[in-house]
């Protein structure tokens, strides 16, 4: 088996799927920056833009290189969520930005493969996600393998680090959304679809590794 750099990693996500971020976190070990930014963490009323993505940067994201995004029904809600993409692709000298990629769970209401409704998905994770910009990547947890397949997502994303730039250029989000089911963050509606899964990933194992990947694959994510 192939060795895969490894790559220290913020976890973004909803409180509500927090089950899904503790088995990445069981699985990733040591890899993991284990802290998200709470109620209350930063009084953004009167603080700049650019200064709460160098606190985020700097107080509760430092020596992460790579972000997951873990995207259930409600994430797209989440302020801090917005806030934690925004602060990871954030550019310094002391902070390089993170790479980024999203990994789309179960509960999320687009169980269909090949197909992801771009606003029931964080807005900003989109406009990097987006084939026009191809940042992020996005990923589906029913897909996942084992712990090898999500290291190479991971090292993946930290290698378009120096190769794209993101975009960053949304407006922070100003609250939590209210709506318990709705059209997403569009005002419109409108149906954006964006989906990328690396499929010649599992073409580049050996055969006999190749084959084992249905029986992994539903250990890992529990059958589902």
């Amino acid at each position: 088996m192939t060795k895969i750099r490894r790559h220290k990693v913020f976890i973004s996500f909803h409180e509500d799927d927090v089950r899904y971020r503790d088995r990445l976190v069981k699985r990733l070990k040591g890899d993991i920056i284990d802290r998200s930014v709470h109620l209350d963490d930063i009084d953004d009323r009167n603080l700049k833009t650019d200064t709460i993505r160098r606190r985020i940067r700097e107080e509760f994201i430092a020596d992460a290189t790579v972000t997951i995004v873990l995207v259930g029904p409600k994430t797209w809600q989440r302020k801090h969520v917005d806030w934690e993409i925004a602060a990871s692709l954030r550019h310094t000298k002391s902070n390089p930005r993170c790479g980024l990629l999203g990994i789309v769970l179960p509960n999320h209401p687009d169980t269909r493969p090949g197909y992801l409704r771009g606003e029931l998905m964080p807005a900003r994770l989109y406009d990097n996600a987006c084939p026009e910009v191809g940042y992020a990547t996005m990923h589906r947890w029913a897909s996942l393998s084992g712990t090898h397949e999500l290291r190479w997502w991971i090292d993946q994303a930290f290698g378009r680090r120096t190769k794209i730039l993101p975009r960053n250029r949304r407006r922070l989000r100003g609250r939590n959304s209210s709506l318990k089911t709705g059209p997403g963050w569009t005002s419109s509606g409108s149906t954006a679809r964006v989906y990328a899964t690396p499929r010649h990933f599992r073409r580049q194992l050996p055969a006999a590794q190749r084959a084992q990947t249905k029986k992994k694959r539903r250990r890992f994510t529990g059958g589902r």
